[in-house]
């Protein structure tokens, strides 16, 4: 199932870059979110599961969506405007530890040992191999953007952990409450913004985001929070360097990419800090 979510969400970026051709960011993402709730909401009918009524859950939903998308993608959007790409993915990257501090410094709600911090900064390290490291030569340069780029990160990784608050409802349920929540947020933001109405998407961009919404982000979230209740969060944060993983195996399959050394050493390496972090801990005694 992690690799499976790490398969969904990494294939997700060459969906966006063809749904990118023809419709700008705002409204690319405002449309798959919408298409998401519409498929949860329908999922749910067909289980026969209803969206809860009480303040609470509402709220939560809010929240969630908030660290979990429209918040950390518009840290995302602004900071990528002033940072290299590569060095906004490692950046991106560092959600599990993110979790992990979080976890054993603030919330304290998971066991951590000291082979998931290695696991963590092992997985980072292979994902800077995969992009390169060179990709580090501007770090410290554009620092607010930079920083903006870890908060969307530290983001992800609180996402991972609040997630375990709706352990009490379905994940299908959870699911689109969450897209729900987006869709209220980021479909005005759209009209405000972009003005949909006066653009000429292609239908080949209009395929790309239905097809993101559908798998990229629908059914991914219902792995997603599957997996927090399953695995625990920085387990699930994991899968954000399989994704870098990814998008190397998609890139040599679709645009034909050659394969390096190094980069099939960062693929390896990325793999061991993912087993690493998600290794049984051991009954007694720490690791």
């Amino acid at each position: 199932m992690l690799l499976l979510l790490a398969s969904l969400w990494g294939s997700s970026y060459l969906f966006i870059r063809i749904g990118l051709e023809t419709l700008p960011p705002t409204t690319l993402v405002a449309i798959r979110v919408a298409v998401a709730a519409c498929v949860l909401l329908i999922v749910i009918w067909r289980q026969g599961y209803r969206l809860p009524m009480d303040k609470e859950n509402w709220k939560n939903f809010v929240i969630q969506s908030f660290f979990n998308s429209f918040g950390a993608w518009m840290l995302v959007a602004w900071g990528q405007q002033y940072v290299e790409s590569g060095l906004a993915a490692v950046l991106n990257s560092t959600s599990p530890i993110f979790v992990f501090l979080l976890t054993w410094l603030v919330t304290k709600h998971e066991a951590v040992s000291r082979r998931k911090i290695i696991g963590a900064f092992t997985g980072l390290a292979g994902v800077i191999l995969i992009i390169g490291i060179d990709a580090l030569q501007s770090l410290g340069q554009q620092v607010i953007a930079q920083l903006a780029l870890l908060l969307s990160a530290m983001f992800y990784g609180y996402a991972a952990i609040i997630g375990k608050r709706f352990a009490a409802l379905p994940s299908t349920v959870t699911a689109a409450g969450v897209m729900i929540a987006a869709t209220c947020v980021l479909v005005p933001a759209s009209l405000i913004v972009d003005q949909p109405w006066t653009l000429s998407p292609s239908l080949t961009s209009l395929a790309a985001v239905i097809i993101l919404g559908i798998f990229g982000t629908a059914v991914a979230l219902l792995l997603y929070f599957r997996l927090i209740n399953t695995l625990g969060s920085m387990n699930a944060a994991s899968q954000s360097y399989l994704r870098m993983g990814i998008g190397v195996i998609l890139g040599m399959i679709i645009f034909g990419e050659q394969l390096s050394f190094v980069v099939a050493l960062g693929v390896v390496v990325a793999i061991l800090g993912v087993a690493l972090i998600n290794m049984p801990t051991r009954a007694r005694g720490t690791d």
